[in-house]
């Protein structure tokens, strides 16, 4: 997996396709605009950059572009080549989605898809999510510009909907925006944000009062600029990390942090991994998860919990180990001496869980009193049940 950059170089005569060592590769290039909320401009950006890239000789076309009805947005798409959107039937109503075919049959060398968190109607196309359009574009050798805003990364997510009250019901898995070659921050600050709501430049005005209310209070929108610029931070830094080990491989650079959440089935599992996977991410810090085995009654239900706690661990980038063992804490400790752990996250609700089979007194207290003898910093999380109003 590539790390993104801040910024590329440009380089006289090389093509999209092309590295600065000359090897052709296969798959399309990537790049993501990241914003912190509606209306900060990622769509503009977007077609500014194709705009740009056309004028240099680039062949670039529009598969989807959200204008939300604003004009300037509307105006910006002038001069550009549209692929013609898929109409879709679904409940009595008409809609449109990109045509995945038709982008695939133009096959540009550049291609504009907005809004990547987006989830396609039911019959649209071959996927349930605009990100898997966006992944089967780069594999056959198109370039990709999208936008995303920070709330819609799987990661993130459970944070904004405690912070905002709001559900986040479409969600990017971090390794696909993690993929980018490039990833781009456009900056509002709150204000400008809140303006352009007022102005009508984001919302309908009917819609207006209620968001300037709610999601777009100016705490919100501050708390969601920190996050997006907390996000780019650390792919700025993992690229210098490749770049020192690359080129400069005489200069100590490799972090030591690694981290492993313990996970079980039991409700608000997913909210711990993704704490955890905040955790990680805040350090630079490999992220491992370990699901002891032995001891769990099968069940239709119990595989159910289990394959969506493995979706979010597949999601947020993270490595899945099972133990088969009789002492949990004692594996979990070994388990971490053996891969170098330097902190563990546990999820509260395992206390009692795992008392009968740990023995000894409560699991966090054993598994820190182990962990104090190895050397290990322990975490015990709130589990909190996913659920928003």
């Amino acid at each position: 997996m590539r790390p993104a950059a801040l910024a590329a170089a440009s380089v006289p005569g090389a093509t999209e396709a092309t590295d600065l060592t000359g090897r052709v590769e296969t798959a399309g290039r990537f790049r993501v605009y990241l914003g912190a909320a509606a209306g900060a401009g990622k769509t503009l950006a977007m077609l500014d950059e194709g705009h740009r890239r056309r004028q240099r000789g680039a062949d670039v076309v529009v598969g989807f572009a959200e204008c939300h009805g604003r004009p300037v947005t509307e105006a910006r798409m002038a001069g550009l080549e549209t692929v013609p959107r898929r109409v879709v039937e679904y409940r009595g109503s008409r809609f449109e989605e990109m045509d995945l075919d038709g982008v695939l049959s133009r096959h540009p060398q550049v291609a504009l898809v907005d809004e990547l968190a987006h989830t396609n109607l039911p019959g649209s196309g071959h996927h349930d999510k605009r990100w898997e359009d966006v992944l089967e574009l780069l594999d056959a050798g198109i370039s990709v510009i999208t936008t995303v805003n920070i709330q819609h990364l799987e990661s993130i997510a459970d944070a904004v909907e405690r912070i905002t009250g709001a559900r986040v019901r479409e969600r990017v898995p971090d390794w696909v925006v993690r993929r980018a070659d490039q990833i781009e921050l456009i900056d509002s600050s709150p204000e400008q944000l809140r303006r352009r709501m007022l102005h009508g430049n984001i919302y309908p005005a009917d819609q207006v009062p209620q968001a300037l209310a709610h999601f777009f209070r100016a705490g919100n929108l501050a708390v969601l600029r920190q996050l997006a610029l907390g996000f780019l931070a650390g792919e700025t830094e993992e690229g210098l990390l490749e770049h020192l080990a690359r080129y400069q491989s005489g200069i100590p650079w490799e972090t030591t942090e690694r981290i492993m959440a313990s996970v079980t089935t039991a409700p608000g599992t997913e909210a711990v991994v993704r704490r955890a996977a905040q955790l990680a991410a805040r350090i630079k810090a490999e992220l491992y998860i370990a699901h002891i085995t032995s001891g769990a009654a099968p069940g239709r239900s119990r595989d159910e919990r289990l394959a969506s706690v493995r979706q979010v661990v597949a999601d947020v980038g993270a490595s899945w180990h099972d133990l088969d063992t009789d002492d949990p804490a004692a594996a979990l400790i070994e388990f971490a001496r053996t891969h170098q752990i330097s902190q563990i996250v546990i999820g509260s609700s395992q206390c009692s869980r795992w008392a009968e089979m740990i023995g000894g007194g409560l699991a966090d207290r054993r598994v820190s009193r182990l962990a104090v003898r190895a050397g290990i910093d322990v975490h015990i999380l709130a589990r909190r049940e996913e659920s928003v109003p």
